[in-house]
């Protein structure tokens, strides 16, 4: 008797594993530029985005600051509750970006809401007094730093004032006239001392060409009018930061944005991967208002970092 012996089954194929039935598609030579060009453009339209940051929506930003700023210290002054001096009610020191004056030069169309600090956080709101100097309208050197081309530009034409041209300040105390004496750049000669009981104020920013300022514009304005109440100071020149010196820009900002780059730089690749695997359509949708406000975010840490009166 034969017999027969049986065949084996067919070896069925073995699934794939997980990790090779979720791994992503290999890239083609095309693909791969198709990515690089998204970068590039993508990276190049974020530097369109911090030039417009510094020429137009820090204008914006700033007119939004002094609207406000002119809102809140037009209250304090009708309940007599402005600053009068470098410290407030409590004897403590104003905080920096505290309003405390306001700022008239019809020769050139400047009215601003002054505050207290020349850091470059606070000269992008308006003009900033410096803090180691008198307020305005009071004995001595008051000493006010506004920018020459961004947000604002508040001093952007005090190099074009003539000796003659008239300066108001108004704070808690009352108003007060000055009337511009010298103008004055980097080298020349500095003006006399002040006499016993007078007062001076000294408008500064940067001058030449716009967002590439060469030298320092000094306005010297003497006080008219009679010395307001003139406290004891609390704060000397010492013990100003490095950031509010002149041309100084804040330098703690750097942590935001390094944030602030590598949020945008993870989104460029996100943004890159998702256009292949995604879709065009659905990518735009989310993407650009989250690189939008990741961009905003960075370009004004940025803007910080530059010099506080350009």
């Amino acid at each position: 008797m034969t017999t027969t012996t049986p065949r084996p089954a067919p070896r069925l194929p073995e699934p794939p594993s997980p990790a090779a039935s979720q791994s992503l598609p290999a890239l083609t030579e095309p693909d791969r530029w198709r990515f690089g060009g998204s970068a590039i453009i993508v990276i190049g339209l974020l530097l369109v985005g911090f030039a417009a940051q510094f020429v137009g929506v820090s204008q914006v930003e700033h007119s939004r600051d002094q609207q406000l700023a002119f809102d809140d210290f037009r209250y304090q002054l009708a309940n007599a509750t402005a600053p009068v001096g470098q410290t407030g009610t409590d004897g403590r020191l104003l905080p920096v970006g505290t309003s405390v004056a306001v700022l008239t030069i019809p020769a050139i169309g400047v009215h601003e809401v002054v505050f207290e600090g020349t850091s470059s956080d606070v000269t992008r709101q308006g003009p900033g007094h410096r803090r180691d100097t008198p307020m305005p309208g009071q004995a001595g050197a008051s000493v006010l730093y506004g920018r020459q081309a961004a947000y604002g530009a508040p001093f952007g034409s005090i190099g074009a004032l003539t000796p003659g041209d008239v300066v108001t300040t108004t704070t808690g105390l009352g108003t007060a006239r000055y009337v511009v004496s010298d103008v004055r750049f980097t080298g020349d000669p500095v003006p006399d001392a002040i006499p016993a009981g007078g007062g001076r104020l000294t408008l500064v920013s940067a001058s030449g060409i716009p967002f590439l300022p060469s030298t320092v514009v000094r306005v010297d304005a003497k006080l008219e009018t009679a010395p307001l109440a003139t406290p004891q100071r609390a704060l000397g020149y010492a013990a100003l930061g490095e950031e509010e010196l002149t041309m100084a820009g804040n330098g703690s900002v750097w942590p935001f944005l390094v944030i602030g780059l590598i949020g945008l730089f993870a989104l460029i690749a996100l943004f890159a991967v998702s256009l292949r695997f995604w879709g065009r359509r659905q990518t735009l949708v989310v993407a650009v208002p989250v690189v939008l406000v990741v961009g905003l975010f960075a370009a004004e840490q940025f803007t910080l970092l530059l010099p506080n009166l350009m």
